[in-house]
């Protein structure tokens, strides 16, 4: 018989539906009235905000500042850079009217008809541009290095909740510069930080690398990404930063003078990444019994949950159980307070018990009279679902160790899968092979990613699309080697990173 799971359907059986199905039961997020739009919760807004707090510590230890720019922007300013709205135009929401009177049938009509239309965000290069070319006038006012966090809207046909919705939050980074070295520096520098955000707060494995000119960001002259491996084995691109060169300067007329007097364009750069990010997270880690959780970024590190039988020890159990609210709340994991609950509400152990396995709450510490009489607490890991009795103040001491070995774990778990569902493939059969489906009408969990020669060619996309697989990137740490493409057998001298995709 198989075990019984918190989570139906299983990831095996249904991975989009476990997936819809680990938000609600976690009770992170909820389908808007709003078509394409969500409703974050309190318990996925905090792993939000955990994250936020995380990348804007390290985004101002790399000499960045927070700004605000305005949500709408102009269509001339859109206009001014062909190939960047030629990229966005299909998902921009546009804002004509600018107020609504009676209509006839006692609802409201759209009046006032706008001068000019303006676009509800769908990135911020243009309008911040504009900012950027009345700051900057002399090289001394460069660099440059603005980030903004913000909400973004793009018209999303096909939605799922944090990986692509209508509207969705994120941070966005933008930079001047005065020379093309030290633009392409920021860029790569910016990745190394998502990167490091990725691996050492996600505990999620990350492949560094760069974008293809069919992948590039709308009028960048390069792109880099991070992307990650998902447990149904797809790729998520789960931040990017982008070497815009002198495009967007020239558009927004970005212009300063040097140190020898000459009126030159300034180099520019920008960067993000999003509310997908908690996507990632839930398909990382994820089990059929709900939501796991890496200890950094977890809104609750540990839960105490009283067992109490009667009236009479109710207040002991407790008061007991409050003196190690307090000794793990004065510890520390990772330099900060450790995140701890106590969840006295009165209702059934088992339905508690569940509330947070659902969660993601990497330690759950269970505390009855028995366990009071010895100075101990029954724990439970969420990532292992281990459980052991241990001594009040072992608990105490150890309390770092076990949320690093938490994190540690999770990573080196989400690496093997990776690692294992890794190929090098020389040939468009076994190509053919790798990612076509048993089952076509539902295809079951099949594919990983496939390192592969290639060479830049239109016929590419035919043969991509058929099978519904990207180019993801092609990674900085893959050496080298004289190859031949399997696509087009035009000679090669790097292999690329292919898989299926969000």
């Amino acid at each position: 018989m198989a075990k019984k799971t918190a989570i139906q359907p299983t990831r095996i059986e249904d991975y989009p539906q476990w997936y819809q199905q680990v938000i609600r039961a976690a009770d992170m997020a909820e389908v808007s009235d709003v078509r394409g739009c969500m409703v974050i919760k309190p318990w996925g807004y905090a792993i939000w905000e955990n994250m936020q707090a995380a990348l804007d510590r390290m985004f101002k230890k790399t000499g960045h500042e927070n700004a605000y720019f305005p949500l709408l922007i102009p269509l001339r300013f859109l206009e001014k850079e062909a190939e960047h709205v030629d990229g966005f135009a299909k998902e921009c929401a546009v804002v004509t009217h600018h107020r609504l009177e009676p209509g006839p049938n006692g609802g409201l009509v759209p009046a006032g008809k706008l001068e000019e239309p303006l676009i509800v965000r769908p990135t911020s290069e243009t309008i911040i541009g504009s900012s950027f070319a009345r700051w900057v006038q002399s090289w001394r006012d460069l660099p440059l290095k603005i980030n903004q966090w913000a909400n973004v809207v793009r018209w999303e046909m096909r939605t799922r909740m944090f990986l692509r919705t209508s509207e969705f939050l994120w941070q966005e980074g933008h930079t001047a510069h005065a020379t093309k070295e030290e633009a392409l520096e920021e860029t790569r520098l910016m990745l190394d930080v998502y990167a490091d955000f990725a691996e050492n707060w996600m505990a999620m494995p990350v492949i560094k690398g760069e974008k293809t000119a069919g992948e590039r960001f709308p009028g960048a002259e390069s792109t880099l990404t991070i992307e990650a491996m998902m447990q149904d084995r797809k790729a998520l691109q789960s931040g990017t930063s982008h070497f815009l060169g002198q495009n967007f300067a020239k558009a927004q007329d970005i212009k300063f003078q040097d140190s020898e007097g000459k009126e030159v364009h300034a180099w520019t750069t920008s960067w993000g990444l999003s509310t997908r990010m908690v996507g990632a997270l839930i398909m990382t880690h994820s089990d059929d019994d709900g939501l796991v959780l890496p200890p950094r970024l977890a809104p609750r590190q540990v839960v105490i949950m009283p067992i109490i039988k009667g009236d009479s020890d109710r207040e002991a159990i407790l008061q007991y159980c409050r003196g190690i609210e307090r000794d793990l709340s004065e510890s520390s994991f990772m330099g900060e307070p450790v995140r701890v609950l106590l969840d006295d509400r009165d209702m059934r152990g088992g339905e508690k018990k569940w509330h947070h396995v659902k969660r993601g709450v990497p330690l759950r510490l269970e505390v009855g009279p028995r366990d009071m009489a010895g100075d101990n607490v029954f724990m439970n890991r969420r990532d292992t679902g281990e459980s052991q009795s241990m001594g009040r103040q072992e608990l105490i001491t150890n309390i770092e160790s076990l949320l690093k070995q938490i994190q540690s774990g999770l990573y080196a778990k989400a690496l093997k899968l990776r690692e294992d569902n890794t190929v090098r493939i020389d040939s468009l059969a076994e190509f053919r092979d790798y990612f076509t489906a048993e089952n076509t009408q539902k295809p079951e969990i099949h594919g990983g990613f496939a390192m592969c020669h290639w060479a830049e060619d239109p016929s590419l996309d035919k043969i991509l699309d058929e099978l519904r697989v990207t180019i993801r990137c092609i990674p900085f740490d893959e050496p080298e080697e004289q190859g031949t493409c399997i696509f087009t057998c035009k000679p090669s001298t790097k292999r690329a990173v292919f898989g299926k995709s969000y």
